[in-house]
């Protein structure tokens, strides 16, 4: 895994912005999200994962950072390394899945539309019986009862 990579600090400028989104009327009120802008590249990062100022900081310089690297480097570039090591992961998972279990996982959407077809004709005996019910009601209804 190549270095972190590091940002001159006199490229950024900074400001800190309210924030928005969930988080309640606290994160609206304060000034606690972080906006950098890398001026020689015009990249623009704002950050608000968390309440503190002093966090968000440092995340929006890592997210800058990165960012950065991955237009100099692009495929050599520490994300790139990450993203194509997890995508390893997640293609040997499914390999092993798949020789556990067999095909299933492939063919999970046939075997799902055969059952939905199952269900609709059901739903349809259903509604049937519950017209039929409600019109003997009906009628019912309609004619006077005796009482003695």
């Amino acid at each position: 895994m190549p270095p972190r990579p590091k940002i001159v600090e006199a490229d950024i400028t900074e400001a800190f912005i309210k924030g928005s989104g969930p988080g309640g009327q606290k994160i609206n009120k304060t000034s606690c999200a972080v906006q950098l802008k890398h001026i020689p590249t015009g990249i623009v990062v704002k950050c608000q994962a968390t309440r503190s100022r002093t966090q968000n900081r440092k995340m929006a310089r890592t997210q800058l950072a990165e960012k950065l690297e991955f237009m100099e480097k692009g495929a050599e570039s520490r994300i790139a390394i990450k993203i194509s090591a997890k995508a390893k992961k997640k293609a040997n998972k499914r390999r092993k899945a798949k020789r556990k279990y067999g095909s299933v996982g492939g063919s999970g959407v046939k075997d799902h539309q055969a059952h939905g077809e199952d269900e609709a004709e059901e739903e349809e005996e259903t509604s049937i019986g519950e017209e039929d019910i409600e019109n003997d009601s009906r009628q019912n209804e309609a004619e006077p009862k005796d009482q003695a």
